[in-house]
């Protein structure tokens, strides 16, 4: 068994998140958006100032679309192209993970248990197969505190200016992904572990390396993107930093505790297991392994909490200490024959999966989700059945069995995705929709939508960024405001007349998403001789050229 313990791991994460993919259309509006962006820098060359349907975006930097961008110029610009960079990071989290708990015990089993507990948190690996830039921020965060603990831990003053300049590194990258946060997140957690320990004079001498590497990592990119966008900086400070934390107005406003229940959700199969984690970890909050790793998990946690703006990913990089943490809990229990934590879990597992079968069953009988798609049912009840197994057997036998849970969860992760409702897909995932009618679409001379989400869709199956925006602005309101963004940005009221100007230069082609009355009477309103096709919410519209 020890030798089938990692193969095991690789094979769940090619088979439960590498392969399917591209089983799936792209989510709006992160999924489109990222996956336009980076396919517009690839087939630009500019790869130093973000454009989203060729208007400047500029509420992240650039450094994470690198990535999603080259893994398009690798395997195409297809559903596997565009998020093969989450599953690719999130892997190498993973090794961190396994390195950072080989270098904390040298045991196999609690190594073992970290890289297993981290590759199978619902939340961390939920976000592995989908184009998004947050397990990117979090392998940098990650590696970012895992090499302060190295830093802290070193033996030698060479090594332990390696791992000073190795988290210069890896916060120059962060702060390239995501912003400032990547240099606050190693200060926060440092400072109280310097202090506790009496360590702040090594913490004052070592720190200017760190910051030295991150300035001189980053400095080039932030002094290009400075001289070609000179409003690039205040807008992103101000904007995606200071008004995101402490504005009234912060987008995704939630209140302090909003990320408490998401700690457990997002813990799942293991939500058992975080509190007696944690409570060993401030119980022994001097011992310096365990110390530390309470802080790596409370000190961004507190943070993101205090922020006025919330979104349930922000909280990703708190998972690495808590696998570790857990690992390091789990293994006292085996040890020590303690299963009533097991036992527990596995029972919260065998429930939920039994609550989601029922639920699942009801639903059908009185108000289907799924309409003629039995398939589709079917792997769903693959799934909750699967959950409710896997949580029988960590009940009934925890010592052997413990790790079920996990297995639960990659089935999930690997069939859920794919068996999404027909009306879900159609309104979440529009992009398999334009594939449908890609070649007509591609040959139009305008394009025009009035969904942000459904017009990065738009752009990115067609490989262009000049879709017009009717009614909607949303995100690109700054960007529309340079001159390259005149007249992409449609009113109601100017619809009819811009259509028959673009009409009369050539053929449109319209993607609309139809959620209510108003977007109904908007659809009335189009030409009477457009080509039409309708999925539940959404609406291709091929109008031809206007005659001479």
């Amino acid at each position: 068994m020890k030798r089938l313990a990692y193969p095991t791991l690789l094979a769940a994460l090619v088979l439960g998140i590498l392969l399917p993919l591209g089983f799936h259309g792209l989510w709006i509006p992160d999924e489109t958006r990222n996956a336009q962006i980076a396919q517009a820098m690839l087939r630009s060359g500019d790869w130093l100032s973000p454009h989203l349907l060729g208007l400047r975006y500029f509420e992240k930097p650039t450094g994470g679309y690198w990535l999603i961008a080259a893994s398009q110029a690798v395997f195409g610009e297809n559903l596997f192209g565009a998020r093969f960079a989450s599953a690719l990071v999130t892997a190498l989290s993973t090794l961190l993970v396994l390195w950072v708990a080989r270098r904390l015990w040298s045991d196999p089993r609690r190594t073992w248990a970290a890289g297993l507990l981290y590759a199978s948190f619902g939340l961390i690996i939920g976000q592995a197969g989908y184009a998004n830039l947050d397990p990117q921020f979090t392998l940098w965060a990650n590696l970012s505190l895992a090499a302060l603990w190295f830093a802290f831990d070193a033996a030698t003053p060479r090594t332990r200016a390696i791992a000073w300049s190795l988290l210069g590194a890896a916060c120059a990258f962060g702060f390239m992904t995501k912003g400032f946060l990547a240099f606050l997140l190693p200060v926060i957690v440092g400072v109280p572990y310097a202090l506790l320990h009496r360590r702040f004079l090594e913490l004052l001498r070592y720190g200017p390396l760190a910051v030295l590497v991150a300035v001189l990592a980053s400095l080039p990119w932030a002094l290009m993107i400075h001289a070609r966008e000179p409003d690039f900086w205040n807008f992103f400070f101000w904007h995606e930093h200071i008004r995101r934390f402490a504005g009234e107005d912060a987008q995704h406003g939630r209140p302090f505790w909003f990320f408490v229940p998401l700690l457990f959700a997002g813990a799942l199969p293991w939500a058992v297991l975080v509190v007696p984690a944690l409570r060993k970890g401030f119980v022994r909050l001097r011992d310096p392994r365990l110390g530390f790793l309470l802080l790596w998990f409370a000190m961004p946690f507190l943070f993101f909490s205090l922020a006025k703006g919330k979104l349930p990913t922000y909280i990703m990089p708190c998972f690495a200490p808590l696998a570790l943490l857990m690992a390091d809990s789990l293994a006292d229990a085996l040890q020590r024959s303690r299963q009533r934590v097991l036992h527990l879990n596995g029972a919260l597992n065998l429930l939920l999966g039994l609550v989601a079968l029922v639920a699942l069953v009801v639903l059908q009988l009185r108000h289907p989700l799924y309409r003629g798609e039995t398939p589709s049912v079917l792997l769903v009840g693959i799934v909750c059945v699967a959950w409710l197994v896997c949580g029988a057997l960590q009940l009934m036998r925890p010592a052997q069995l413990w790790a079920a849970p996990a297995f639960a969860l990659w089935i999930l992760v690997a069939l859920v995705p794919t068996a999404m409702p027909n009306r879900l897909v159609n309104s979440k995932m529009p992009d398999q929709f334009v594939l449908e009618h890609l070649d007509e679409l591609r040959a139009a001379h305008s394009l025009l939508s009035n969904d942000l989400g459904a017009a990065t869709a738009l752009g990115w199956r067609t490989g262009r960024s000049d879709v017009n925006l009717l009614n909607t602005v949303g995100e690109l309101k700054y960007g529309l405001g340079y001159p390259e963004g005149a007249g992409r940005s449609i009113s109601l009221d100017e619809a009819q007349a811009w259509i028959a100007r673009a009409r009369a230069e050539g053929s449109v082609g319209v993607l609309l998403r139809v959620n209510g009355t108003s977007d109904e009477h908007d659809l009335a309103q189009m030409p009477k001789d457009a080509i039409s096709y309708r999925q539940n919410h959404l609406v291709v519209l091929l109008i031809p050229k206007a005659a001479p």
